[in-house]
């Protein structure tokens, strides 16, 4: 299926935590609509096979969906089914053999938002026999095609199928990437767009000139027709699968009944807890099963790449399946993502000792097994009492919801992971953490501009040019602000920049505005950038023509100065428009930021007395156990220690 040296290799997604269920659920989003709007850009550079997986329903039909292990706690799915519904309902059979009387207490399933009663809506629209008349190769209406099918091997009338009739002129081969998406896509947003931008055309192209599925356009529920500007799901979410669009297959939620989602009793709020629950054989047998599965199948694969909680409990999950990973996959690529959603500052309490302590446990062991380890946080720092959240100049965001906060870490995400899937690129997971790991540097920093700042028609040169010296990205890393450009190294991506305005367009004889406005590529300019503002450091540098699509039910903060494509108005509009694409500027960096960063949180912890809080280590963690670790990031922090700073807190060395 991935043939080596042609398509990247393949990889295996694990999602640890409910925060880490937003931003997947969001991250999954992403990928959809990059393939529904724009699925022949998305071919030509990021390959959708190193996340997905091809296989076959009940009923046959060959399917698409995510490689992927999530855990979560028991009450986060709502009315999502544990065993999804690609595969139809697959409970064991309920009857009883007993002769008696029986009385049957049946609870109301939840009740699903607004965005996923029209996806449900749409399902039955598009199964209308009418619907299947048009397109009789559609296996179902979950399995919809994104691009035209390969031609058959014997050509036809167009409407009689009978040899010898008139001779349809056959179609181009399209690539292997576009027969496979076609063959198995069970992405329902497909729908949505086709049936916006007017269907499926006669001869089966889609696009703005085609056909309505339904010659009465009046059929269609009213909520579809204005789905365009998006569903305001802000005050409907309450987990993240009430915006997720994408379907999982059955083995990939991975439920934990013993503790609960919400409420006050049995919450997995220690960094033990997690641990013991992968010493019980049950789960950890369960989990390596369902890691098999999907492993096993895979020729070439790369690594793992984990979403995971750091301000709870799944710390302790995350530790011990990346020990897992590492011990038992050799040579794989495993790249950590440690995420916290926004904290409130609202008084210190024994949950914000737990919180650090879980942070710094899940810092050290994560950083220990990974090959590369990135925290994502919008808080302006982790410590007892966080900085206030970063703020993002064109976004204007809620930061009490997850909805939102999780939205901007899976866009920068999405670009950050960009390298190790691009068809372009042979760059693997375990050498992009190479890149990073000289030195004991295993954790990196990430930054993003979302969007990245730039005004319609303005050129790429005199975008990066009215920085001047200031960073042109958000710190995504809760670092704080950079205070110099020195970094040991860096991967910087550029996404959503048209050819034409690459490069500036200087009329002959006119004199240049700066060493940007030479350069005849896009290439040189981001590259000739760089290295002007990080003079001597390692920098890798992408630039990706297609942008970032921001598609319902994707959150529509942004400011009202964007246009359609994320660019910047000179004014404001008469009307405003649903953003639907932003280009998109990231950095993953290993910083010297970083040695303030962590050397912060060891002083938090190292001046108290943790052992007031008795019941954190009563869940399974030694005291002694937690002092190593507590050396342990002292140590990692000075590992992006430069000459040019001075430790206050060297008499503190060994004390301990």
């Amino acid at each position: 299926m991935f043939e080596a040296g042609r398509t990247p290799r393949p990889a295996v997604t694990l999602q640890l935590g409910s925060y880490a269920g937003f931003v997947g659920a969001h991250w999954w989003n992403l990928q959809d609509a990059a393939w529904c709007r724009d699925s022949e850009a998305a071919g030509r550079e990021i390959c959708p096979d190193v996340l997905y997986r091809a296989g076959r329903t009940l009923g046959r039909p060959e399917t698409y969906a995510p490689r992927l292990v999530l855990m979560d706690l028991k009450g986060s799915l709502n009315s999502l089914k544990e065993e999804g519904c690609l595969y139809g309902d697959m409970k064991r059979d309920t009857s009883v053999a007993w002769p008696g009387s029986l009385s049957t207490h049946q609870e109301d399933p939840p009740a699903k938002n607004l965005f996923l009663q029209d996806l449900s809506k749409l399902e039955v629209l598009v199964s209308r026999p009418e619907v299947g008349k048009r397109r009789p190769t559609w296996p179902s209406p979950r399995l919809l095609p994104a691009v035209p099918p390969p031609p058959q091997p014997q050509c036809t009338a167009p409407h009689s199928g009978q040899p010898g009739s008139p001779v349809a002129e056959p179609r181009p081969d399209p690539p292997l990437w576009a027969v496979r998406l076609q063959r198995r896509q069970p992405l329902v947003l497909q729908a949505v767009c086709f049936l916006l931008q007017g269907g499926i055309s006669s001869d089966g192209d889609f696009g703005p000139r085609a056909l309505p599925l339904s010659k009465d356009v009046s059929q269609l529920p009213k909520q579809l027709l204005v789905s365009q500007k998006g569903h305001q799901l802000e005050g409907s979410v309450q987990v993240w699968s009430d915006y997720l669009r994408v379907h999982l297959h059955p083995r990939s939620i991975f439920m934990i009944h013993q503790y609960n989602y919400d409420g006050e009793s049995s919450q997995l709020e220690a960094f033990g807890q997690g641990e013991s629950l992968l010493h019980n054989s049950t789960y950890l047998e369960e989990l390596e099963d369902r890691l098999h599965f999907y492993v096993e199948e895979c020729d070439y694969l790369q690594g793992f790449q984990i979403l995971c909680d750091l301000n709870n409990g799944f710390s302790g999950v995350g530790a011990k399946v990346t020990e897992l990973l590492h011990d038992e996959y050799s040579g794989r690529g495993i790249l950590t993502w440690g995420l916290t959603p926004v904290i409130h500052n609202v008084g210190v309490s024994w949950k914000d000792f737990y919180r650090l302590m879980n942070t710094v446990l899940g810092i050290v062991h994560l950083s220990t097994h990974s090959s590369l380890f990135c925290p994502l946080s919008l808080n302006g720092s982790l410590g007892l009492k966080p900085e206030a959240p970063v703020t993002l100049p064109y976004v204007h965001y809620d930061a009490s919801l997850n909805y939102h906060s999780s939205a901007i870490l899976a866009t920068a995400l999405d670009t950050l992971s960009a390298p190790y899937r691009l068809h372009s690129s042979q760059f693997s997971m375990v050498q992009l953490a190479d890149a990073f790991n000289s030195s004991g540097r295993k954790v990196v920093a990430a930054g993003a501009a979302v969007p990245f700042p730039m005004a319609y028609g303005q050129s790429l040169p005199d975008a990066l040019c009215s920085y001047q010296l200031a960073v042109p990205w958000t710190p995504l890393s809760s670092c704080g602000e950079q205070k110099d450009s020195c970094c040991f190294a860096q991967s910087v991506v550029l996404r959503g920049i048209g050819k034409e305005n690459l490069i500036s367009n200087l009329p002959p004889g006119s004199q240049p505005k700066s060493a940007l406005h030479v350069c005849e590529t896009g290439e040189e300019v981001l590259g000739s950038y760089l290295r002007a503002r990080c003079p001597g450091t390692f920098s890798t540098s992408y630039l990706l023509q297609g942008p970032c699509k921001v598609l319902p039910p994707y959150p529509q903060f942004f400011s009202a100065l964007l246009n359609k494509q994320g660019f910047l108005l000179d004014k404001l509009p008469r009307c405003s428009t649903a953003v639907e694409s932003i280009p998109v500027l990231t950095a993953l960096q290993s910083s010297p930021a970083l040695y303030s960063a962590l050397n912060s949180l060891y002083k938090e912890l190292h001046r108290v007395d943790v052992q007031r809080w008795a019941s954190f280590f009563s869940a399974g963690v030694e005291l002694y156990d937690f002092q190593e670790a507590l050396h342990e990031l002292r140590t990692l922090s000075q590992c992006y220690k430069t000459s040019s700073e001075f430790d206050e807190s060297e008499e503190e060395a060994d004390s301990d």
